[in-house]
């Protein structure tokens, strides 16, 4: 092993050291005020998150997956419904769709690792398409929105990956019917615990806002069985703090992954950038030649590299959910890929060490 060199996956630190004297005073301020859920901290937050995204409205949720299941619900979404969505994704994007009562239909991705739209096709009791914008970066929503609207579907983005990207211009938040975000600590836009927010117009999201808060209209009207599902005031005011640096954070994060794609691109498989696309890279994921991942992975750890999978097991083939689909594309993919360091305060010395790594094991 490398006495010398530690390589995280992911370094959090530099994010909070920059910003350190801002969070610590809005944290104290929500701590000395007592005002830990709900009212202006929230409000002021949504507000921010729509300026940014160019939405009509938004709720903050408490975590990703929370914002899909009121996502759900707010379209109206349950039993007897079916919903087109990826096997490789976080298991929360088929968790979701289950919770709520309906039934996932998968399909295979593209080369970009999206729902591949060539593949769109209508069934039974389909009601929605949930679309995963993995790693970063959109798929064609205009075709996806085409093909919803010709069968009367709903669309949702699964955009936990992608806060901060771009589709033909457009900052990713407004382009469907409803986005879910993640504001998990390691994402981009990361909260100190868990957090997310919805999208969307302002009709369905009251309903989120109805959802994710014990199904009440107001203080003492229950219209449906809700969840508690609020985003506390505290992960509020972190996620608002760093939405100021985040276009900052994201171009430096570009620089090093488009660094590693010009040269390491032919020694493996390195990611595309869909030419609608901004990508903002929250995992810089290569694919490995047939069987060595495994292989890399030890060979990088022992150099005190650390790497991931985003992700090993298709959803579709895991006990809770397998139904017998079969995605080559999708299985062929989650055997051979890794994900490398990609933080955007990596120095350059540790992407050439990382570079210099993955070349001396393939022999370059």
């Amino acid at each position: 092993m490398n006495q010398n060199i530690k390589i995280p996956f992911v370094d959090l630190y530099p994010q909070y050291e920059e910003l350190q004297t801002e969070i610590d005073m809005a944290i104290k301020d929500i701590i000395t005020r007592s005002d830990f859920i709900t009212g202006p901290t929230v409000e002021k937050f949504e507000k921010s998150i729509c300026e940014y995204t160019g939405s009509e409205d938004c709720a903050s949720i408490g975590s990703g997956t929370n914002a899909l299941v009121c996502a759900l619900k707010a379209l109206g979404i349950g039993p007897g419904h079916q919903v087109m969505t990826v096997g490789h994704t976080f298991v929360s994007t088929t968790e979701a769709i289950v919770n709520v009562g309906a039934t996932p239909v998968f399909v295979d991705i593209d080369e970009f690792y999206h729902l591949d739209v060539s593949k769109l096709q209508l069934a039974d009791t389909l009601k929605a398409i949930l679309f995963v914008d993995l790693y970063g970066q959109t798929p064609d929503i205009d075709k996806i929105n085409a093909f919803a609207k010709k069968f009367n579907l709903q669309v949702i983005e699964d955009a936990a990956q992608s806060f901060g990207a771009e589709y033909k211009g457009k900052k990713v938040g407004s382009l469907v019917d409803l986005t879910c975000f993640s504001f998990n600590p390691v994402k981009n836009l990361g909260a100190m615990g868990d957090a997310g927010a919805v999208t969307g117009s302002k009709e369905f999201i009251d309903k989120v806002r109805m959802y994710r808060d014990h199904g009440r209209k107001t203080k003492f009207e229950y219209d449906t069985v809700g969840y508690n599902a609020r985003i506390d005031n505290l992960q509020a005011v972190v996620v608002q703090a760093k939405l100021k640096k985040i276009d900052e954070w994201l171009d430096q994060k570009r620089l090093i992954c488009r660094r590693y794609t010009r040269l390491l691109d032919g020694v493996v498989k390195c990611p595309k950038e869909a030419p609608w696309s901004k990508h903002s890279y929250y995992v810089y994921v290569i694919e490995t030649p047939d069987g060595t991942r495994d292989q890399l992975q030890a060979f990088l750890k022992d150099k005190g590299i650390a790497t991931n999978v985003h992700y090993k097991h298709p959803t579709h083939k895991t006990k809770a959910f397998q139904d017998g689909t079969v995605l080559p594309r999708t299985e062929y993919v989650c055997n051979n890929i890794v994900s490398l360091p990609c933080y955007h305060t990596l120095p350059e010395h540790h992407q050439d060490f990382i570079i210099k790594a993955i070349k001396e094991f393939y022999g370059n």
